[in-house]
């Protein structure tokens, strides 16, 4: 059968739900400031379900973030909290790659924020500066736009690790970014600008198929991890939520988000996950079916 890849789940939500504290605007990264260990603690959990990546808690660590929170001056300290939690737990696994996880500028699912070109150059190349000598990969995760994808290849791949682009998609229309531009355009820039790999992540399972058809006309190894979110429509977005503002789907337990997964598999995805409110459990279950199926975890 094939080699499957099988990424964790969503960190950030998952430190959420286990810290019980009330979300603030720096979501992940302030549970880790008050919650020093838990990281590695879901690292761990995801390790010991089946992942064969850890991702780290670097998504949302960046300077206009930080800045808004008054601790822009943290920038490199938590940089360097979330690479040692992802390493620490690692090593007490045995085994396991590291993604070094970037985040969007501005907020998740708006590319009206991205900005110019000089400037995510900049931001971007400064934090992959500060993950590739510590990760085996970077993964640019929740890309919603071409200009996105672009500036955000070109700041990481000279790094000379494997990217991964990973895009968010219309919940709605799996085939377009969440910037309303084709999924396979997005592909191509991929290819042409160096990734190693295409995903579709933090979008709604029912949306993937359609994204994944974009996806491989890159011809690059290509797969997805969805969220567990409701339904992110474009009026919700209107309001400039942060993702504390979104509540996770009743239907989405275990099962039925592996039932979505083995059939990504069966697309031709061999890079599978899980992104927020996707749990261990759901990793597990993943990993259960498929072994169960034939394939190898790498």
């Amino acid at each position: 059968m094939t080699d499957i890849t099988l990424l964790d789940g969503g960190m950030g939500q998952e430190l959420v739900h286990r810290a019980g504290d009330q979300p603030t605007a720096l979501w992940s990264t302030r549970v880790m400031m008050d919650h020093p260990g838990l990281v590695a603690e879901v690292h761990g959990d995801f390790f010991a379900a089946g992942a064969t990546i850890a991702t780290t808690n670097t998504y949302a660590i960046l300077r206009d973030r930080l800045r808004h929170a008054g601790v822009e001056e943290s920038f490199h300290e938590l940089h360097d909290r979330a690479l040692g939690e992802a390493e620490r737990a690692r090593a007490a696994y045995g085994s396991g790659r590291i993604a070094g996880a970037v985040g969007p500028i501005g907020a998740s699912y708006r590319p009206d924020l991205h900005p110019a070109r000089d400037e995510a150059l900049a931001i971007y190349s400064e934090i992959a500066g500060i993950l590739a000598p510590r990760v085996d990969l970077i993964l640019c995760e929740t890309v919603a736009s071409l200009a996105h994808a672009r500036d955000i290849l070109d700041a990481t791949v000279p790094e000379g690790k494997p990217v991964w682009l990973a895009c968010t998609v219309d919940d709605e229309d799996g085939s377009l970014l969440r910037s309303g531009e084709p999924v396979a355009e997005a592909a191509q820039i991929a290819k042409a600008h160096g990734a190693a790999a295409v995903l579709a992540n933090c979008s709604a399972p029912e949306a993937i198929a359609a994204a994944l058809d974009g996806l491989a006309t890159a011809g690059l190894p290509y797969g997805a991890y969805a969220n567990g979110f409701t339904q992110i429509t474009k009026d919700f977005l209107k309001a400039n939520p942060t993702v504390d503002a979104l509540s996770a789907r009743r239907d989405m337990g275990p099962e039925t988000y592996a039932d979505h997964a083995m059939q990504w598999v069966a697309h031709g995805a061999t890079l599978v996950g899980g992104c927020c409110e996707v749990g261990p459990a759901h990793i597990a279950e993943i990993a259960r079916r498929l072994t169960a199926a034939g394939h190898t975890l790498i």
